[in-house]
């Protein structure tokens, strides 16, 4: 048997009107609210997360350089390094990349998500850059050091969450 057009009740919760009521906000509320949500949780500069990539890949380095084989500026703390120079480097040109954007005369949302996207992927390309190329140019390259470094200093901008 074919089930037929209408064969449910005609009350349809879909078809309610439904009775929402929304309040148009005065420029002057506006800018009250926002600045009441600026001093709840005040944005945080992306510079500072970058300046914490580097302490970290500092801290990684002495880390290394201590419980690596020899006590001193060894391949361990080479290898440390690179993994952080791997993460700062195109962290720091993707934030070069938005600043010259937001600085842009003609900034509009499609131009700065252009910008975003663009950096982004740059910013990706150059990742994988460094990784080959420290394959191929560094010899005797450790990847544990190198590793664990890149991913502390990846994992920094989890830290922006604490600093809020």
């Amino acid at each position: 048997m074919i089930p037929q057009k209408n064969q449910f009740s005609k009350a349809n919760d879909w078809d309610e009107p439904s009775e929402e009521v929304y309040r148009v906000y005065s420029k002057e509320e506006m800018v009250a609210l926002q600045q009441s949500n600026a001093t709840k949780s005040p944005a945080i500069s992306p510079w500072k997360i970058v300046l914490a990539q580097v302490l970290i890949t500092a801290v990684s380095m002495a880390f290394w350089a201590i419980f690596g084989e020899p006590v001193r500026v060894s391949l361990y703390t080479q290898s440390a390094f690179l993994g952080g120079l791997i993460s700062v480097l195109p962290t720091a040109l993707f934030l070069l990349r938005l600043e010259l954007a937001k600085k842009s005369q003609r900034l509009n949302p499609g131009r700065f998500l252009a910008a975003l996207v663009s950096g982004e992927f740059l910013k990706i390309v150059l990742t994988l850059v460094l990784f080959v190329g420290t394959a191929y140019f560094v010899p005797g390259v450790l990847w544990v050091p190198l590793l664990a470094t890149y991913l502390l200093a990846l994992k920094c901008v989890w830290l922006a969450w604490l600093w809020r």
